[in-house]
């Protein structure tokens, strides 16, 4: 989730985030890192968006902070659209990082999917934005896949991650290091559907507003 401003006088769409973090695996260095690494794979494209007023370059400003001492209530009731909070622990119930829906503002990070590739909070950041899995995940012969693909996606070799292994055998997927932000994804963000009020400002994105207690293994959760 983010709040959208449109600088005419510079021509730039800016969209600013600012992520929470909470959880025993949350630090200030891992917040930094995370903010830095979504900011440059949302910025690489350098992409223009034609909106009714002109063409503007979209730019993605990220803040990470740590906040281990989060309450439950700030997540609860905050009406702030850039803020966005996430739990980081190292277990994670079904093994995987995962946001609480299309269009969100809260999620829980595995700590090991955060260390393996710098895409996946890239990712789980552009579902927050409300962008879905691509519906067709068998991109041979198309090149790098785009940020929005999911681990399990039929690709080229060279991007599997065992390049000499069979397609969709051990190995045969999409090594996540590969995915990158491509003009396209920006353009799926429809931000020319945004309604901006008079200050020239707009919301990307909704409330879910859920705080993650901490995954127990043998414990269901939420």
């Amino acid at each position: 989730m983010g709040e959208a401003e449109l600088l005419q006088k510079t021509g730039m769409l800016v969209i600013r985030s600012v992520i929470y973090f909470y959880g025993d695996a949350s630090s200030e260095s891992l917040a930094e890192l995370i903010s830095r690494q979504i900011s440059d794979h949302w910025n690489e494209p350098e992409a223009d968006v034609q909106l009714k007023t002109g063409i503007y370059r979209v730019h993605f400003n990220i803040t990470g902070i740590h906040k281990p001492d989060i309450q439950p209530e700030e997540v609860w009731y905050n009406d702030v659209p850039s803020n966005n909070y996430f739990r980081i622990e190292e277990f994670a119930q079904g093994n995987i990082s995962f946001v609480d829906g299309l269009g969100c503002n809260t999620g829980y990070f595995k700590l090991e999917n955060l260390l393996q590739t710098s895409t996946t909070a890239a990712h789980e950041y552009g579902h927050t934005l409300g962008l879905d899995h691509p519906l067709i995940t068998d991109i041979r012969g198309k090149g790098k896949p785009g940020i929005m693909y999911p681990r399990g996606t039929f690709c080229d070799a060279a991007m599997q991650y065992d390049p000499l292994a069979e397609a969709g055998a051990y190995g045969g997927f999409m090594n996540p290091v590969h995915r990158l932000v491509k003009k396209e994804d920006i353009q799926n963000l429809r931000l020319d559907r945004l309604h901006f009020d008079e200050d020239h400002r707009a919301v990307v994105g909704a409330f879910t507003s859920i705080y993650h207690d901490k995954h127990i293994k043998g414990e269901l959760t939420e």
